[in-house]
């Protein structure tokens, strides 16, 4: 029998089911089932990042229409206020439904989604038809990295993760450029109501193709569903919703300090948000934050940045398209196509990104390298003038993009690498927590920002008698500039230049801080990683050479004298009992993998055996 190596899979052969059915594992389907799921997945991570950047091409012909431009920003936050509110939710979900029902359903909440905004009859239908969007488009994302997890191991999975970022480029770029076209062609609600056909695809493609299990047994889904923060999860919508809210009166609405109406979302968000914390560290058994990573150096600075890259991201993305279309005064759709660069870029660097890492094993130099090109980019785009030559309008951006997907494939390879494989979904959960939350943030403070600077320098422009109720128009609705005389629509351009300039050089301060808190993250060899991860989750033993093949990475304790000779004595029974007896097929390791058996495929994180639980910390963490 071939001795395991440190590259082999956590899984090997087939996994037996109590009733003696052999059905394969996750590492061990066809290449047609494989490429299957995929496809079904990647489907719905270009919706989710589609439906993201779909709107800010459409903002103006949204708000014309209901003429509410001064709320057109909450089409943005709701859907993102969603996803970072239910994304974490989804990995305990995994457990109760399963990958496939998981996935499902976050499909369903999409595409209701999307098709409500296709039929709102006002600005407040559909902002809730985008957060309900917004709560199958986090769960999509997070379903699909959960998927593409069991599928590979770890080196390969870098590599298999810069693809499905191609994907979510894909989504990410064609968006401003989709919801321009179809906006100009058919209308803005045709935008959505054409997403419907891939949705019935994407759904298809898993439900028939996800049929894998894992080994293992769990908790019945009752158990798990007790398990669920629900209280972490609404003090956190109500908390980051009232902040949004708290942003929007005061800023978007221009309502004064004294306005209840601004004063009573602040009070709530601050007390919601103590409450969030409460919640998590004390209360919640299974928290959406697991707090043992709040004392871990690693995570936390990885979530620092992922907030901090996030909202950099976002906010180009949205305000860089309203540059085109109010400042240089071109259509939505060759506004929505100056983001196709951004598009191609991320895509790149995530395919860069994931091959360079399969190829040396290492993330460190290419973040240090690459990670400085996003504050590069949002310079030049914050330098952009009315009269800028097309080089500076259309490739500007491609720094940006680049250097934040690679960014965003090394820091998740490093936050995997440092986590055992049994708190895989707990700390990926922790850090796309705080990417959400970056979103939301950056969306949210940055149009805060673009209102306040647009408000105060169109005060400083126009004096006309009737220059409030003016103000007003310009700010509810960018149409209105085109109707106006040269004179007032120059100094309404001249307003909103400066306004959109003040958001790019926030995304440039943004990223050169989350540059700066990357610094301190070690490198590691993937290779050995995934032979430490492997030993923490099945407890097997060093490889063939008897030397332990990992680096031990910072706040992780080495095992005690007096552990280290129990698990040697174990290990010398164990080769003992093993020599005694033959050979058998599968070699199952002395600890099981915290995992259910189930048809869909589940990884049970309920186990107070192995420490997987968010609320334990983990066996070899400080």
């Amino acid at each position: 029998m071939t001795t395991p190596t440190e590259r082999d899979p956590l899984l090997r052969n087939v996994v037996v089911q109590p009733d003696g059915k052999h059905r394969l594992g996750p590492l061990e389907i066809s290449v047609r089932s494989r490429y299957g799921i995929l496809a079904g997945v990647w489907l719905g991570t270009f919706l989710a990042s589609l439906n993201q950047s779909l709107v800010p091409t459409m903002m103006p012909s949204i708000s014309s229409e209901f003429q509410k431009f001064n709320q057109a920003s909450w089409l943005g936050t709701a859907y993102l206020l969603a996803t970072c509110t239910f994304t974490p939710l989804y990995g305990r979900l995994c457990n109760v439904m399963g990958r496939r029902g998981a996935n499902n359903t976050a499909m369903v909440f999409a595409a209701l989604g999307t098709i409500g905004c296709g039929l709102a009859p006002n600005m407040e239908y559909l902002i809730l038809a985008r957060f309900i969007a917004g709560i199958g488009g986090g769960g999509l994302n997070t379903t699909a990295t959960i998927i593409v997890s069991d599928m590979y191991t770890l080196r390969d999975r870098g590599l298999v993760q810069g693809l499905a970022s191609c994907f979510n480029g894909l989504g990410m770029g064609l968006g401003g450029p989709f919801g321009g076209l179809i906006t100009d062609w058919l209308g803005w609600r045709a935008a959505f109501l054409l997403q419907i056909p891939v949705f019935i695809l994407a759904f298809f493609l898993t439900s028939y193709n996800i049929r894998y299990v894992t080994p293992g047994k769990g908790k019945s889904p009752k158990e798990v569903l007790k398990r669920i923060d629900y209280f972490g999860s609404l003090t956190l919508l109500i908390s980051v919703g009232a902040l949004l809210i708290f942003l929007s009166t005061r800023y978007n609405e221009s309502l004064p300090w004294s306005d209840a109406r601004v004063i009573v979302p602040l009070v709530l968000g601050i007390v919601f948000f103590f409450g969030f914390l409460v919640v998590e560290i004390y209360i919640a058994p299974e928290p959406v934050m697991a707090p043992f990573l709040l004392h871990q150096k690693i995570p936390m600075l990885i979530s620092a940045s992922n907030f901090l890259v996030s909202a950099c991201n976002f906010s180009v993305t949205y305000f860089f398209p309203m540059w085109f279309q109010v400042v240089t005064l071109e259509s939505a759709s060759t506004a929505g196509l100056h983001l196709m660069p951004n598009s191609i870029s991320m895509s790149t660097g995530s395919v860069f990104a994931g091959w360079m890492m399969h190829r040396s094993g290492r993330y460190k130099t290419i973040n240090l390298i690459f990670g400085i090109f996003p504050f590069v980019g949002a310079v030049l785009i914050s330098l952009m003038r009315e009269d800028s030559g097309p080089i500076q309008s259309w490739l500007s951006i491609i720094p940006l993009g680049f250097g934040n997907a690679v960014v965003l494939q090394t820091m998740l390879i490093a936050l995997l690498a440092y986590l055992p494989e049994s708190h895989m979904a707990v700390g990926t959960g922790f850090g796309q927590l705080f990417r959400g939350i970056g979103q939301v943030g950056g969306v949210a403070i940055s149009s805060a920002i673009f209102q306040s600077r647009l408000d105060s320098e169109l005060h400083k422009r126009i004096k006309t008698p009737d220059a409030e109720e003016l103000i007003l128009r310009i700010r509810r609705s960018s149409a209105v500039i085109r109707t106006l005389t040269p004179e007032q629509q120059q100094e309404a351009r001249d307003s909103y230049a400066i306004g959109l300039k003040t958001v790019y050089i926030f995304a440039a301060c943004s990223t050169f801080l989350a540059y700066l808190v990357r610094l301190p993250i070690p490198d590691q060899d993937l290779d050995q990683a995934h032979a430490r991860r492997r030993r923490q989750t099945t407890g097997e033993t060093p490889n063939q050479n008897g030397s332990a093949a990992s680096s031990t990475p910072p706040e992780f304790e080495p095992p005690s004298a007096a552990e280290t000779e129990t698990e040697q004595d174990d290990h010398e029974a164990d080769a003992e009992a093993q020599r005694s007896r033959p050979q058998p097929l599968v070699r199952r390791p002395r600890r099981r993998l915290s995992t259910f058996e189930s048809t869909d495929g589940f990884m049970d994180l309920e186990s107070d055996q192995i420490g997987a639980s968010a609320r334990s910390a983990p066996p070899t963490a400080r």
